[in-house]
């Protein structure tokens, strides 16, 4: 089993490759730059591990594992606009408009998110299992879940004022593509529909824990009325942490369905129990 480093080391180099052949050369720069701003790719690291879990060869999962890192990359370049979050700075650098310009972060944003389908598409399985992979990306990236959740962070819905709301925005927001990283890493694999209800319900858990725990890591910063709804406003620090825990358990279930979960047992103990 290829630890979590060296996943993410797999993630890294494959990430390297891409627009090389940008043009005009300038825009390739651009489209590279939030690529190389490090992370911990978890949602690559997950589809790699998902498809390890099956006993399946991970470099299959490859093209699937850089496609949900493009979408994920692609939300952090709009989300940090002006007339989104308005950041400065992600991960200790300038963010792509700030470093570029407005009109180029957009165009990297876009560029991003349609490579990514691409990518899946270039991958080795046969057409029909593609095609199905296309779907669940989509739905994950879209309205119904991705997308959806942003629409509802940036009020569209409402204020957030309750759990269930909140619930829902970040299943949305934070969920969906976590959970569709684990769906495709086993898709890629050759998984059956009983071991992709076990990567549904895994990932799915997984993915709230995941912002639950950052509701936690961030609850001094996010303190105050300007700040965002947050499981710690509404819950409490206690009450949140068990939730993640509850979530986590959760996730080690459902991996324990799969022939070799250990990798996925460890990423669900990150996620809750890390300190950053």
């Amino acid at each position: 089993m290829a630890s979590y480093e060296a996943h993410r080391a797999t993630v890294e180099d494959a990430l390297s490759g891409l627009f090389v052949d940008a043009w005009p050369a300038r825009f390739g720069e651009v489209l590279r730059y939030p690529l190389q701003t490090g992370g911990k790719r978890v949602r690559p690291v997950l589809c790699l591990t998902a498809c390890e879990a099956l006993g399946a060869d991970p470099a299959s999962a490859v093209p699937a594992a850089l496609a949900v890192e493009l979408v994920h990359t692609y939300s952090l370049v709009h989300d940090d606009l002006p007339c989104m979050d308005d950041d400065d700075e992600r991960r200790g650098k300038p963010t792509v408009h700030r470093a570029y310009d407005e009109g180029s972060a957009v165009l990297c944003g876009d560029a991003l998110l349609t490579e990514a389908f691409r990518v899946v598409l270039g991958g080795p399985q046969g057409g029909d299992a593609k095609v199905r992979m296309v779907q669940r990306l989509s739905d994950a990236a879209g309205y119904r879940g991705m997308v959806g959740g942003q629409a509802a962070d940036v009020g569209l819905g409402g204020p957030v004022t309750d759990i269930d709301t909140l619930l829902a925005l970040h299943r949305g927001k934070t969920g969906a593509l976590l959970a569709a990283s684990a769906v495709l890493g086993g898709m890629a694999a050759g998984a059956t529909e009983r071991q992709l209800d076990a990567l549904e319900r895994y990932g799915q858990a997984v993915g709230l824990a995941f912002q639950l725990a950052d509701d936690v890591l961030d609850a001094e910063e996010d303190a105050g009325d300007d700040g965002p709804p947050s499981y710690v406003k509404l819950l409490g620090i206690d009450e949140t942490q068990r939730r993640a825990a509850r979530l986590r358990d959760d996730a080690l279930a459902a991996a324990g369905a799969l022939p070799q979960p250990a990798g996925l047992e460890a990423i669900a103990r990150f996620v809750v129990d890390r300190q950053h």
